[in-house]
């Protein structure tokens, strides 16, 4: 990751820490090398992370990688305070990400939250140009597929109210906190 893509990740970060509650159990789906574990120590307690990416580097002792696939790689009985997923759902399909959304009601404790940041579509082309200048790496350009953010209310609504939304860096990246019906 470029210096750029650090710092991009360190803004969905920040956005979304406050919204897990302290001495969580996480689930951090799209976890990659475990950033927002390492970055919430002092509010996440526990996790699991799971990423279709082999992780870099995972030297934790309360958190848990898993390579795989949400949310085929979780136990039956698995619960979590928080399911975030961090410029993640551009990535999947809509079939894929209506079953996300249906598997998820079953994962969460009661009164746990989902976190979700989703850049704008304006930002499919800001990616470009900044992979062609080699200020960004690792960016699955394609696999955006121009996803809107208002899309997101025909996935979460039936199962879903929105707790929070609001635009953060400039208004190219969205937050959506919700809560279970």
């Amino acid at each position: 990751m470029t210096w750029v893509d650090r710092y991009l990740q360190e803004r969905r970060i920040k956005a979304a820490l406050p919204w897990i509650p302290p001495q969580s159990h996480v689930l951090d789906v799209g976890c990659y090398d475990g950033a927002l574990f390492r970055r919430g120590a002092s509010r996440i307690s526990s996790g699991v992370g799971i990423d279709v990416l082999e992780s870099p580097t995972w030297d934790f002792v309360h958190y848990e990688f898993r390579n795989g696939r949400f949310p085929d790689s979780l136990q039956p009985d698995e619960k979590f305070d928080a399911v975030v997923m961090l410029a993640v759902v551009e990535h999947v399909t809509d079939d894929e990400l209506a079953r996300w959304f249906a598997a998820i009601p079953e994962r969460l404790t009661d009164n746990g939250r989902v976190i979700i940041t989703v850049p704008s579509p304006l930002v499919d082309r800001i990616l470009k140009i900044g992979i062609r200048l080699r200020l960004l790496e690792g960016m699955e350009v394609h696999q955006h597929h121009g996803f809107d953010p208002n899309s997101m209310q025909a996935f979460y609504a039936p199962h879903f109210r929105v707790e929070r939304r609001r635009r953060f860096e400039l208004g190219l990246n969205h937050l959506f906190v919700l809560t279970p019906r």
